[in-house]
């Protein structure tokens, strides 16, 4: 099992958040487990996404062929996330 680690900055939680629940079922297509998101008590506009999948593959292929780049952009995702898979 590999848990991989998203930290975004965006432009507004609440905006955010509906944008990741709408994609719930984008992300359990391309074999999520579980999906949560957090954000930063001090700075509530940084949020960290943690989704579980089967392997470190899974993972990346749902970030290269899925339309996450896409809802990123519309949930207002400010610059590249930073990622990291743990096992």
């Amino acid at each position: 099992m590999v848990k991989m680690y998203m930290r975004e900055t965006v432009a507004d939680f609440a905006k955010w958040k509906v944008v990741f629940d709408e994609h719930e079922s984008t992300r359990q297509k391309f074999g999520a487990k579980k999906s949560e998101a957090f954000t930063n008590y001090k700075n509530p506009n940084e949020v960290l996404v943690v989704i579980e999948m089967d392997n470190k593959a899974q993972a990346t292929h749902f970030l290269e062929n899925s339309d996450i780049k896409e809802a990123m952009k519309l949930a207002g995702v400010i610059g590249a996330p930073v990622i990291c898979y743990c096992e």
